[in-house]
């Protein structure tokens, strides 16, 4: 899963309020003391090795002492302006984030449990206080001032426009009994979504294998997990997943690790769930909305469910007949080599395996023969070396950086010579770590009275790790996900404007900005740059590639059927819930399970239990569909002029990567194109040259 953190922490839009965590602390005050690696300088990067539990809860009290000083500064100001009002508010909110950034993130990859327990904590504590600055109602009648002043321009205007939206969206214009409801129901809602994602990442489930039951299974796993009584014992994680059930020559164990797979944390929480789309529906309810999903999709580019369920059900037809197809060919290439018979329904946890199969017999491409042509180390260089030419950036190495753990990697970003970000890559699984990738920001850019503070961000991976007899080695599909995320990255170290609360964009836009980057793994020219053996050095060769090519759109229709799934899921979750029938969790998938040509749902299995987006980020899914459809589109002024053109790249880094929220997206992206966007470009990255998808 390809999903970006930052939208916790936007809190220009309804993402914010659909995670806002509660707050605890004592009433100690903060000691302010020079020790604290979070009290760096302008631009000085955090010791983050040297940071311990104490820091973190200091920390918090420290920025919000500075936070009430700032509020209380704004709100006495006798003649609002954007200079009185804005700035400041803008400099208090980018605080704020940066410390709840930090603080998730060490929750998130802090090897040390005193410590993730502080960031945990921490975010909650300034999370709740945030609600309360929102919902103030003597700082919106400021910023409404300034805006009635007029005379602004257009970004600051549009700023202003954001946050008083925002701020409606957070109960400021609540009744007092309402405001106090709303607070009260996003606390509940905050401890709900910690539980869910501590009981998710602690699971603890391994299976475990004799010799034959791991026959297939790639010997870089099978190794790295072998145990001195001779069974393997494998993590049930996403890492694994993909090895196991899309190699292993026994059914049993692939049927196994599938169920354990989409039963984790099952136990502890669908009754989580439960809660959490209940609480969601009262307070948008509350709120004067039909539904959370309305409430939700109000300021973002969908506007509301309807358009959304039109979105998802125009690209359920326009994919139907290749989903039937796709099925089709895998039944009977199944048929063929196994004989089992076509009528036959396909199981879960075969259609990887089979597909798998399909693609080494009949197109002469062997997954895991490709996976020994990227190992990470190269992979990563030749990634970067794209990256910089292609936006006109360098990437520095930083010599001995102090991190949370030694396997991370810390660079510096620099554009014709000027240091403009940072970012950390930690890309390898550890216990307790979350588990899954992710773009995640720490610091968003903006302007400093005493100059201007860099954007820093970290790539969260999960990596197989390398051993003493292998490198770490990465299949094509997560090198996708590699040139994915990091184009959240990229995304990050290119906003340099004014104001930290316009970095960011609109949730069901911004993965079409990374989406768009995981096209240059399909050009052989590029990929040969990198892609090569990790024994002999030999370059993935060009018959090879150009076989992956032919089997690209192989089982299109059933993948874009299973992410329409999946976001119906969430839609169904958050938008047609009937608190006087809740439909069990359960059922939901087994009510959509006649709609699509394969449903790949199996009965007595939960993988809503461990499926982050509908803990932290509901009605959000659909979004990846909605972004691709932009993401092909801008991707062919790459094509017409070049996959490294460094004017387009830079063109592209300028209007649409640097925006964040200063201009309209749509009028970005139209100004990139020199056109309006249309669907035409994704409809053939799906091989449906003639069928018509959804335009959003």
């Amino acid at each position: 899963m390809m999903l970006t953190y930052r939208y916790l922490h936007n809190l220009l839009f309804a993402t914010v309020v659909a995670t806002l965590l509660t707050g605890c602390g004592g009433d100690a005050p903060p000691v302010e003391t020079p020790s604290n690696p979070f009290l760096a300088g302008l631009n000085e990067p955090i010791a983050y090795g040297d940071v311990t539990a104490e820091h973190v809860t200091a920390y918090g009290d420290i920025v919000l002492e500075r936070s009430q000083e700032q509020l209380d500064a704004i709100k006495a100001v006798s003649d609002p302006t954007l200079d009185s009002v804005v700035v400041p508010f803008d400099d208090l909110s980018g605080e704020l984030r940066k410390a709840m950034s930090n603080s998730w993130m060490l929750y998130w990859v802090s090897p040390d449990e005193a410590t993730r327990k502080a960031g945990i904590e921490n975010f909650q504590k300034l999370e709740a206080w945030s609600l309360g600055l929102y919902s103030d109602k003597a700082l919106y009648e400021q910023l409404q001032a300034v805006a009635a002043a007029g005379g602004l321009p257009p970004v600051e205007e549009k700023l202003i426009s954001d946050l008083l939206l925002a701020m409606q969206q957070t109960g400021v214009n609540l009744s007092a009994e309402d405001q106090a409801r709303f607070k009260a129901l996003n606390q509940e809602i905050t401890d709900l979504t910690s539980q869910y994602s501590t009981n998710m990442n602690t699971h603890g489930l391994v299976l475990e294998l004799d010799a034959e039951g791991a026959d297939g299974i790639p010997e870089t796993l099978t190794s790295r997990y072998a145990t001195d009584d001779g069974t393997i014992a494998i993590p049930v994680i996403a890492a694994n997943r993909g090895p196991v059930v899309d190699n292993a020559t026994s059914e049993e164990t692939r049927r196994s690790f599938t169920l354990m797979y989409a039963n984790r944390a099952a136990e502890q929480n669908l009754e989580i769930l439960d809660q959490l789309v209940a609480k969601r529906y009262e307070l948008a309810q509350l709120m004067g909305f039909d539904s959370y999903a309305d409430y939700t999709l109000s300021v973002k580019m969908a506007e509301n469910p309807e358009n959304v369920w039109d979105f998802l059900n125009k690209l359920t037809e326009a994919t139907a007949d290749k989903a039937v197809r796709d099925l089709d060919r895998l039944k009977a290439f199944r048929n063929k080599h196994s004989g089992i018979s076509i009528a036959e329904p396909l199981s879960p946890w075969n259609l990887g395996y089979f597909h798998n199969e399909l693609l080494k017999t009949e197109y002469g491409v062997d997954p895991e023969e490709v996976r020994q042509y990227l190992p990470l180390a190269p992979v990563l260089t030749g990634m970067m070396e794209i990256y910089q030419q292609l936006l006109g950036l360098e990437f520095r190495a930083v010599e001995n950086p102090s991190v949370w753990h030694d396997s991370v990697e810390l660079y510096e970003v620099y554009e014709d010579g000027k240091l403009i970000g940072r970012f950390y890559l930690d890309l390898f699984p550890r216990p307790d770590k979350e588990s899954h990738f992710y773009g995640v920001p720490l610091t968003p850019g903006n302007q400093q009275p005493d100059g201007y503070e860099i954007p820093v961000a970290m790539l969260l991976g999960n990596f197989t790790p390398g051993s003493d007899e292998l490198p770490s080695l990465v299949s094509h599909s997560e090198l996708r996900t590699l040139f994915h995320e990091f184009g959240h990255i990229a995304a990050s170290m290119a906003f340099n404007g004014k104001y930290a609360m316009q970095n960011g964009s609109l949730p069901d836009f911004a993965e079409a900005m990374s989406q768009l980057f995981e096209n240059w793994i399909w050009d052989y020219d590029i990929l040969k740059t990198f892609a090569t053996h990790y024994d002999t050095g030999e370059v993935l060769p060009e018959e090879t590639f150009n076989n992956m090519l032919a089997a690209k759109t192989l089982i299109s229709g059933i993948s874009a059927q299973g992410s329409v799934r999946l976001s119906m899921y969430d839609m169904e979750l958050y938008d047609r819930y009937d608190p006087d029938n809740p439909v069990p969790t359960d059922q939901i998938w087994r009510n959509l399970a006649g709609k699509f040509a394969y449903s790949g749902y199996i009965d007595g299995t939960h993988p809503q239990a461990a499926w982050i987006h509908i803990n932290t980020h509901p009605t959000y899914y659909y979004g990846y569909l909605w972004s691709r459809v932009y993401a092909q589109d801008m991707f062919t002024q790459f094509e017409a002029n070049g996959l490294l053109d460094t004017d387009t790249g830079k063109r592209y880094l300028r209007l649409v990567l640097a925006n964040g929220t200063q201009r309209p997206i749509l009028d970005v992206v139209e100004e990139f194109l020199g056109r309006a966007p249309n669907n035409e470009a994704y409809i053939r990255s799906l091989g449906l040259e003639a069928a018509e998808a959804p335009v959003n």
